[in-house]
C-alpha cells in the first residue's frame, strides 16, 4: 500500500505520537529496570593498587588504539588555554586546566567499555568505545555527562567570580604580571585561599557522584538515580579510600599536564581503565 503524507492534523498526530514514544523510551532508560540497588563493598589501598595495575595493563594492551583516541584530551586542553590567552581571560587558564578532573569521568566512557570487553575476553580497540552509543542506557549516560559539563561550566563561573571579587575587574596585561600579582599580593593570596576550597568542593561532588556511576550504567540495567546513589554509597562506605583515590587522580592529572598537557594522552586512559577495575571491586557482581 502506498503511503501518503495525509492531512496536516493526522501528520501532526503521527509526529506527536512518535515523539511521545521517544520520550517514553528515554524515561524508561533513565529509570532503569533493576528493582534492587547493587551491593557496595568495602575497599582499601590494596584495591586501589590492583585497579591501577590492571588499568595500566589495559593501557599497555591497547595503547596504540587508546593513545590515538586520547590525544584529543591534550588538544582540547591546549585549545582552551589558547582561547583564554587570546581572549584576555588569563584568570581562567588554571580553572580550565584543573577542570579536566571534572570532565574526566564522562570523557572516559569509551575506555570503560574497552576494559569491560577485554575483561570478558572479547576483542577491544578504539572503535569498541563507540559501541557505548548503542547501549540501552546511553540516554542515561548522556544525561549524566551533560550534568558533569554543567558542573564544569559552573566551576568556571565561580572561579571567574572569585577573581572579580579579589583581583578584578582589570585583566592582567600578561601571564607574567598575573602570576607575579597572584603570588606577591594580598588579593592574589585571597584568590588562592578562596579558589582552592571552592575547587575542592566541586571535585568532591564529581568524585562522589561519578566514582562508579558511569561504569555501572555501562555494565548493568540500572537507572540513572540508582547509578548515582550507588556511587555516593561507595564514597560514604569507603571515605578514606576514595579520598586517596581522588588524590591519585589529581596527582596523575597534574603530572599529565606537563608538558603542554601532552601527558594527558597517557594519564587519562590509565585512570579511565583503572576506574573500571575500581568499580568491579567496589560493587558486588551480579
Amino acid at each position: 500500500m502506498v503511503k501518503t503524507i495525509g492531512n496536516p492534523l493526522s501528520w501532526g498526530a503521527h509526529i506527536l505520537g512518535e515523539a511521545g514514544h521517544d520520550v517514553g523510551e528515554v524515561t524508561r532508560e533513565l529509570g532503569g529496570a533493576a528493582a534492587a540497588p547493587p551491593t557496595v563493598r568495602r575497599i582499601g589501598v590494596s584495591d586501589l593498587r590492583a585497579a591501577l595495575r590492571l588499568g595500566a595493563a589495559d593501557f599497555m594492551a591497547l595503547r596504540s588504539d587508546v593513545i590515538m583516541a586520547c590525544l584529543l584530551y591534550p588538544i582540547i586542553g591546549v585549545c582552551l588555554v589558547w582561547v583564554a590567552f587570546n581572549r584576555n581571560l588569563l584568570p581562567l587558564v588554571f580553572p580550565l586546566v584543573s577542570g579536566f578532573a571534572l570532565l574526566g569521568p564522562a570523557a572516559a566512557v569509551g575506555l570503560y567499555e574497552m576494559s569491560r570487553r577485554r575483561e570478558q575476553g572479547k576483542p577491544a580497540g578504539w572503535s569498541t568505545g563507540f559501541s557505548v552509543l548503542a547501549s540501552p542506557r546511553f540516554g542515561a549516560i548522556l544525561v549524566l555527562a551533560a550534568a558533569h559539563f554543567f558542573v564544569f561550566f559552573l566551576w568556571i563561573l565561580v572561579a571567574y567570580g572569585i577573581f572579580l571579587v579579589t583581583m578584578g575587574p582589570e585583566i592582567p596585561a600578561s601571564a607574567t604580571v598575573f602570576f607575579r600579582d597572584v603570588m606577591s599580593t594580598g588579593a592574589g593570596w585571597a584568590m588562592i585561599l578562596l579558589g582552592i576550597p571552592a575547587g575542592f568542593l566541586f571535585a568532591v561532588f564529581v568524585l562522589a557522584t561519578s566514582a562508579v556511576s558511569f561504569p555501572l550504567l555501562i555494565d548493568r540495567n540500572v537507572g540513572l538515580p540508582v547509578a548515582v546513589v550507588t556511587s555516593v554509597r561507595v564514597a560514604r562506605t569507603n571515605p578514606a579510600t576514595m579520598a586517596l583515590w581522588g588524590l591519585i587522580v589529581a596527582g596523575a592529572l597534574v603530572l599529565g599536564s606537563l608538558p603542554l598537557l601532552l601527558g594527558l594522552a597517557v594519564a587519562m586512559p590509565i585512570l579511565g581503565h583503572a576506574t573500571w577495575h575500581l568499580y568491579r571491586r567496589a560493587v558486588t557482581p551480579v
